[in-house]
């Protein structure tokens, strides 16, 4: 178990690998966020760019800027009452946020590993009526499908946070799948 004012050691490869995994669940739940919003590409991008950096471009401030483009797409999708589609939006902001994975021993930065994957399965939930067995059927299937990179760089971090509401309940059941 790791101390939360310890660090954690990651290499590049490591938060390539996490921001790969991450897009793997952000990808499907764009269909989601285009089909309320189709003009709006900025979640697209965000996972896009996520992308490049799994493949090998640098972490960037185009990279950072992406991420908070679809941060603002979500809250502009909580605020016209597209729920799934924030949720959706969420996930892309998370595949792009997992490139900035922090080196520090903190419960938060679970977030960064599995928050993709927990927003994908609540926009999928949401966009089922509100079916939990959606998202716990996404959830399962992130955990089958975690590369052990990603479930050895999580064993690093405490374990998820408290808190969060459904998407928080999501992360803290795939994390403690994980571990």
């Amino acid at each position: 178990m790791t101390d939360e004012s310890s660090t954690v050691e990651l290499s590049r490869s490591e938060l390539r690998e996490v921001a790969g995994y991450a897009v793997v669940y952000a990808r499907p739940a764009l269909a989601i966020f285009e089909r309320e919003r189709p003009d709006d590409r900025r979640p697209r991008a965000a996972v896009d760019a996520a992308q490049a950096f799994a493949d090998g471009a640098e972490r960037t401030k185009a990279l950072r800027d992406c991420a908070w483009a679809a941060q603002r797409a979500a809250q502009e999708a909580r605020d016209a009452g597209q729920a799934a589609a924030s949720d959706a939006a969420r996930a892309a902001l998370g595949a792009a946020g997992a490139a900035f994975l922090h080196p520090l021993a903190k419960a938060t930065q679970v977030r960064h590993i599995l928050g993709s994957a927990a927003h994908a399965a609540r926009a999928f939930e949401l966009s089922a009526g509100d079916d939990p067995g959606v998202g716990a059927d996404r959830i399962a299937q992130s955990r089958m499908l975690a590369p052990p990179v990603v479930v050895d760089v999580l064993r690093r971090y405490p374990a998820a946070p408290p808190g969060g509401g459904r998407v928080g309940e999501l992360i803290r059941r795939l994390d403690a799948s994980l571990r």
